[in-house]
Order: structure tokens, then sequence, then C-alpha cells
């Protein structure tokens, strides 16, 4: 035997060796840390770009936050953002589970994949399995390159950076909203609603399956274009699923029974003219909240679409707007019947052009004769022919009222009325008072200033000035912007009208006779109450309705947006019917009208107000001061006339005045009679018995009435 080597020989030895590998561990030391400052500076240098997937979708979302309408990016592709917590659960797991089982332990590259798919090579001489991480797919879809070798590297070094720089929840988030699902799709959020019609916040298994294997091969698996390929590489995911315990037997064999989408769904595309509003006013923003109500808004477009005069005449269309008017939050605009149809000019938007408003401003001109004191809701004022100046107005059926009070004026929207008060207010200030509340009034460039037929629509305003106006009306008279959403400011308003006015308006408005086919408001089947205006403007181009209850104001619009006539339709007929539809599917007001402000006069009997407020008088009839009064002496007010039957028909009746500046003109329930204009008497021949009003007119204005019941003499 040899004897043992000595301990300190060894030792010796040992330390020999070391000496002569110090050099080479002292070089290969300082040369891992210079790969690793060269690797810093160079991520430092070259940080991986995130910019495309911050080039997203413009998205205009409804109050819930839910899509209303989103834009493709400049390239064509509809990339809507997507976090993990946007996704069902399933998906995800599904996802993790096929794609890279170690995500959530590697550092971007799983050195484990990268071995075993090395070795699996070289055994068969070609790829068989391939080692790509989420994190690496994600580099790859920030930044496109060429799929070889050196795209490889890069992939691997790009999502070493990802991992440094971000956690696994933003990697996912980057993923979920670059990976390609076929065609310009991008992100599982705009697959889903193109594939399924439905945000991925829900999905099916087979549904599930089917996004986590379409970004294989997107182009190839296409479900509209190649469902055999699809169901089969999806049923391939559902196997697999399987097998590592995400899904039971019996829900991977019910997942592969669910049948494959067939085409394409459109992607939400509601309240298309706000969007574009929106994203034309503010180039530069992609998210738009909105205070739409997505459901309303639908219902609407629908309405809108259905409406008998867009059915029956290809170049109609309808346009509304709804607001709920203390904040003056739109909930609903619909600015066209059909947004595709260039028969209907269904890309522009009614809601901001400008038509003639009809009678719509009638309720603004009385409101602020109310304030100035010129008139009270129980004043008696003539509906009779009148002439101011050179300007001849006549009613919208060409028939006069007579004498009645300034309520019923505006609730049967007389016309004579409504131009003799603005006379006395003046048009002038009606217009600037709506300018510096920020409604301007459009004129024609021929005659560039107001004049008396603003009242009937002889200017230019556009459906959402006149429902600013009407929220206006409903607020008390304080005016204010409308706000699309809660970026939009909510000022203080702009003091238009008084409480007191606003609140007599409300209270006729209320009372308007509707239309035959509405339930008249305040029975059982209508609880809410309804201030309404309609309007028509000259030869039937634009029939109008506004209204507001306690909680919301109401616009439409139905017109040809060319500008020719629709006769036969007008705003009572046409769009009153449609704007009670639109209260009826609002939710029921929290409150009632307000109570009476201070200043309200409450009158039982005309008596009871001043004198002054007792009877409006026109200018032209107080310019004629030496005027002998006109009277109605035959037949008497209140009386009971007997007239006999001669031949099956009853006599005529004869009317006789006195005073008054001939010319005089007779009407008879508001219809002219033909008499001879230079006589004091004429004859009416009555076409049955019962209540007849009759006025006679003179020339300066004056007017004289009586009430009488026709009845059948012996």
């Amino acid at each position: 035997m040899s004897a043992p080597k000595n301990p300190s020989s060894r030792r010796f030895s040992n330390e020999r060796q070391l000496g002569r590998a110090a050099p080479w561990l002292t070089l290969g030391v300082l040369g891992v840390l210079a790969v690793g400052v060269v690797l810093l500076a160079l991520d430092r240098w070259a940080p991986p770009s995130t910019a495309r997937a911050e080039q997203t979708s413009v998205r205009v979302l409804d109050a819930q936050g839910r899509l209303l309408r989103a834009f493709t990016t400049p390239p064509g592709v509809w990339r809507l953002p997507a976090r993990p917590e946007d996704v069902d659960p399933l998906y995800l797991r599904m996802l993790v589970a096929y794609e890279d089982r170690r995500f959530a332990s590697h550092p971007g590259v799983d050195v484990l994949a990268v071995a075993r798919a090395l070795g699996q090579g070289l055994r068969h001489g070609r790829v068989v399995s391939g080692a790509s991480t989420l994190t690496m797919q994600t580099a790859r879809l920030l930044e496109p390159h060429q799929r070889d070798l050196l795209g490889k590297f890069q992939e691997m070094g790009r999502a070493l950076q990802l991992e440094r720089r971000y956690n696994k929840d933003e990697i996912l988030r980057f993923y979920l909203t670059l990976a390609p699902y076929g065609g310009n799709l991008e992100g599982v959020r705009a697959a889903a609603l193109a594939w399924f019609g439905k945000e991925p916040s829900r999905l099916t298994a087979g549904e599930a399956a089917l996004l986590v294997v379409l970004p294989q091969a997107p182009s190839r698996l296409r479900p509209d274009r190649f469902p055999e390929r699809a169901r089969a590489a999806r049923d391939k995911v559902l196997a697999r699923m399987g097998q590592l315990g995400v899904l039971t037997e019996r829900q991977v064999a019910e997942a592969q029974q669910e049948p494959l989408p067939v085409r394409r769904r459109p992607l939400p595309f509601l309240a298309p003219h706000l969007a574009d509003r929106l994203r034309q006013g503010q180039s530069a923003v992609t998210l738009h909240p909105t205070f739409i109500d997505r459901d309303l808004q639908r219902t609407l477009e629908t309405l809108a679409r259905r409406q008998r005069i867009v059915r029956e005449q290809p170049d109609a269309s309808v346009a509304i707007l709804v607001v709920a008017h203390r904040d003056r939050r739109v909930l609903a605009y619909v600015g066209a019947s059909e947004f595709f149809d260039p028969r209907r000019a269904g890309q522009v938007d009614m809601i901001r052009a400008v038509r003639s408003p009809g009678s719509t401003l009638k309720p603004l001109v009385y409101g602020l004769g109310f304030d100035d004191l010129r008139i009270h809701p129980e004043t008696l004022i003539d509906d009779v022919p009148t002439r101011f100046g050179d300007y001849s107005p006549t009613n919208f059926r060409n028939t006069y009222a007579g004498q009645l009070a300034v309520r019923e004026a505006l609730q049967q929207s007389l016309n004579i009325p409504a131009v003799a008060v603005l006379e006395q207010v003046g048009s002038a200030r009606v217009a600037a008072r709506l300018r510096e509340a920020g409604l301007p009034l459009h004129w024609n460039a021929a005659r560039p200033q107001p004049g008396l037929p603003l009242v009937l629509g002889g200017v230019g305003t556009t459906l959402e000035a006149l429902v600013t106006l009407y929220a206006g009306f409903a607020n008390g008279g304080q005016v204010a912007p409308l706000r699309f959403g809660p970026a939009d400011p909510e000022p203080p308003g702009h003091r238009l009208l008084s409480e007191v006015a606003c609140w007599y308006l409300g209270e006729i408005l209320r009372d308007a006779p509707v239309p035959s086919n509405v339930v008249a408001p305040g029975n059982i089947a209508r609880p809410r109450l309804i201030a309404h205006k309609t309007g028509t403007s000259y030869g039937f181009r634009d029939a109008w309705a506004l209204g507001f209850d306690a909680d919301y104001t109401v616009g439409v619009w139905i017109g040809r947006p060319d500008g020719s006539p629709n006769p036969g339709h007008y705003g009572r007929n046409t769009a009153a019917p449609l704007l009670f539809r639109i209260f009826d599917l609002l939710p029921a007001p929290a409150g009632r009208p307000a109570t009476p402000p201070a200043g309200v006069l409450r009158v039982v009997n005309r008596a009871q107000l001043p004198e002054r407020l007792r009877y409006f008088r026109t200018r032209p009839a107080l310019e004629t001061v030496d005027a002998p009064p006109l009277a109605l002496t035959f037949p008497v007010a209140g009386s009971t006339v007997e007239l006999p039957e001669r031949e099956g028909k009853l006599v005529d009746l004869p009317l006789t005045a006195r005073g008054g500046v001939r010319p005089l003109r007779w009407l008879v329930n508001g219809r002219p009679l033909a008499a001879d204009p230079w006589r004091r008497d004429a004859f009416w021949p009555p076409d049955g018995v019962g209540l007849a009003r009759i006025t006679v007119l003179d020339q300066v204005g004056q007017s004289a009435s009586a009430e009488v019941w026709i009845s059948r003499g012996e």
C-alpha cells in the first residue's frame, strides 16, 4: 500500500491550480459584468415601445361605460383596449394554459420550454413545438418584425425588457389589445363584438377556445371563411383544456357542440351623429364618455326608422333630442332616421341643421310679454284680421277666433295675437335676448334684420337650440348649454325669463290640446303632466314638437332634409304623436311641476286683474284714437235666437253693428262671412242649431263679439 499523501502538499497543489485559474475567473466575472452593463445600456438606450398598444380606436361610451360607437384607427383597424378584468376569467385560464403555462413565473423567456423545443427539433430534424411565451408574443405584437432566427432573439430580448418594466397584468393588457383575430380585428374585445356580438366579459367555453386559437393563424382560421379549420382548431384547444383539468369532460363535449359564428357582426353603431360630433370636436381624444342611455337611444333610433312618414317617403327623416333638464344631460341623440341612406341625407345631423322653427318661438314672445306686464294668461286679446304696417299675417287655417284669453291664443297657436304681442315686445329684443343666452337666430341674407315674421318661423334655428330654450322654460327661465358628457361644464345659466313667466307658460302649455290619437295628460293612462308646443314651417317643410315635464325635455323634428315641402304633415299631426310616445318611454318623473313662485297672479275671474291687464290692444287700434267704438247690436250676447225653417232650412240670422270704421268684416265661428263691407248689417245662413260665436271687425282693428244659441222656432 502506498503511503497517504501529505495534506500540506495537496493544499499546495490546489493553491497552485487556483493561482493559474484566477486570471480566467477574473476575466469571466468581468465579462459577465460587461455583458450586464451593455445589456443595461441597451435597455436604457432602446427601451421597448408600447406606442402601438396606445394607438387604439376612438370610442364613444354611454352613461354606464358601454360602447356606443367606435372608429377604426388610421390604418383601418378595429383596435379596442382590453384589460384582464374586462375579460371572462375562463378565457384567461384557457389562454395561459394553452399558450404559456409558466407565464406567472418566468422572466419573459421560458428556459424549460426553449430547451424542450431545441431537443425536439434536434431529434426530429424539424420544429415540433414552439417556445414563444405570451410575453414574447406581446413583444412581437408591439414591434412587428420578420419571423426568423434574428427576429426570435429580438423577441426574447424585448420580452425580458417588458418583464423588467411591467407586471403580468400590464403585459396581458398589451396582448389582449393587440392580438389579431382575422381581417382588421385586433384585440379580444373587438373580436368578441365582431364574432359573437357581445363584450368578452361573459364567454362560453366554445367562444373562449375560438378566441384562444384564432391569433395563431387569424387569416387561415377565420370561421366565416374556413369553418372546418376553425372548428378543428377550437376543438383541439378544448381537448387540451380537458387534459389539463381546466374543463371537465362534460364541459368539453358540450363546448364542442357549440355552433361557430358564420359571419362577422357589425360593431355597435349607436348615436352616430353625436359620435361624429365629439370626435371632430376633440380629435386628439380617444375616449368620449357621454350621458347617453344606450337602451333608450337604441329604442328611439328604431322608433325613428319606423315612423309612418319615413316608411312611406324615401326622402323623409326624423330627429329626436332628449334631455334631463335639471342638469341638462343629453340622454338620447337621434340626428336622422337612417345614417347610411343618401336619399334622406342620413349623415347630415338634423339636430344641428338650421331650419324654420314655425310657431315654436311663440312661448318665448308671450313669456317676455308676461315679464313686461303687458299681458296675463287671462288677458283678453283679439284674433282678427290685422295689418301691422305692410305685414298682414293670417292664421294656419285662415279662420279667426275673435276675442279670447291669451291662454287660449297660445294653446291654439293663433298667429295674429302672437304677432300683436311681438309688435309691442320687439323683434330685435327677442333676437338679442336669445343671442345673449347663446341661442342666436339665423336670418335670411336678403332681410338680415329681425321682424315680426320671427314669431311665425321667419328665422332659422336648430332643434338643439329649441330644446335648450324649452329646457330653460322648465328650469324657471335659466338657459345654459346642453351637456353631452361628464367633461362638459355645468355653468349657472343665463336668465332669459322670470320664474313667474315660466310658470305661466308651463300651466298654459300643459293644458294645450293634444292629438286625437294621444291619451290626454293627467289621465290614469298618462300620469305625467306634459307641457308641449308644436310648430310647422312655411310650406309644410318642417314639423316640430317640443315638450317638457318635471324632469325631461324632448324635441322632435320631422321633414325632408333637402327642405322640400311635405304637404299634409305638420307639427300637431306628425311630430306631436311621436313626442308623446317618447315621453311614454321615459322613467316616471320624480317630482311634480313646481309650486307657483312669488309674484304669480292667480285669478278666478278677469275682473280681479288690474285694469290694464284685462284687455290687450294692438297698436294699429291705438293709433286711431278718434274712431267711434265698435259694438255688436244684434244678436245680443248670451241670448237664444229662435229661427223658423223654410224648405227644411233655418232662415238667415240678421247681424247688425254700430260705430267703428268701415269697411267691416264679419266672422261666424271663426270663418269669414260673405257680406258687403260698407254696410253695418249682414245675414248669416245657419247650418244647424247650436252655439255660434259672431265677431265683427273694423278697419282700425276694433272688434266686437257675441256668443248666442241658435234654436228652431215654431
